[in-house]
């Protein structure tokens, strides 16, 4: 008769399964799986809840917020006097003594950019324009009132940080909290365009430079 498997002789053995894995061959878990920077998920595998978020958008309307107040406030500044401003015909007369000609048209162009550069911010509409509207006029600003030192009296930190958070907000776009966000053709943020509106923003502030010599 035949001998019954496994009481005697060559143990039979059986193959093992995939939950029987040596522990050579499991997979190891590290700090740096990327499941684990997850909210809900201690294990990669584990159910997961939603990623992670950021501050980015709130940190975005907060940046736009900030400097398209500031702007929308010196804008209206010039064109119609309000928060203490001196209007268009002392922003006129101080553009002439800059050396401007047409002294009041530039008021008034100088007035509208940072006005409606200002309120595209504030509501992220048309960001990357806003943003390098922002830039071109401040660049106009420092040449302006720069006396060759970035610091004290003549210097020109106020108008270096405006222009760069304009110019960063041209490429980042304004995030999800803005009207852009919801706008089909301006939802996805592109990295040309910004480059594009810096640009052109670069150039326009350059010809009124030319033109006041």
């Amino acid at each position: 008769m035949g001998r019954p498997p496994g009481r005697s002789g060559a143990p039979v053995t059986t193959p093992r399964t995939s939950s029987q894995t040596s522990p050579r061959t499991r997979p190891r878990t590290t700090l740096w799986h990327p499941d684990l920077w997850r909210l809900g998920s201690g294990h990669p595998g584990t159910a997961r809840t939603r990623p992670a978020r950021s501050g980015r958008d709130l940190g975005l309307l907060l940046l736009r917020a900030t400097i398209g107040v500031i702007m929308f406030g010196h804008g209206t500044q010039k064109l119609f006097g309000w928060f203490g401003g001196s209007g268009l015909d002392g922003v006129a007369a101080s553009f002439d003594r800059a050396g401007f000609p047409a002294s009041r048209l530039f008021a008034v162009v100088a007035g509208l950019t940072e006005a409606l550069g200002g309120a595209g911010l504030v509501l992220g509409l048309l960001t990357p324009l806003a943003g390098a509207a922002i830039l071109g006029v401040m660049i106009n600003a420092m040449a302006v009132v720069w006396s060759g030192s970035l610091y004290g009296s003549g210097g020109i930190e106020y108008e270096v940080v405006l222009a760069m958070g304009g110019a960063a907000l041209a490429l980042t776009g304004p995030g999800r909290f803005s009207v852009d966000h919801h706008l089909p053709v301006l939802r996805e943020h592109r990295l040309d365009v910004g480059l594009a509106s810096i640009a052109l923003g670069l150039v326009l502030a350059a010809v009124v430079l030319l033109i006041r010599g």
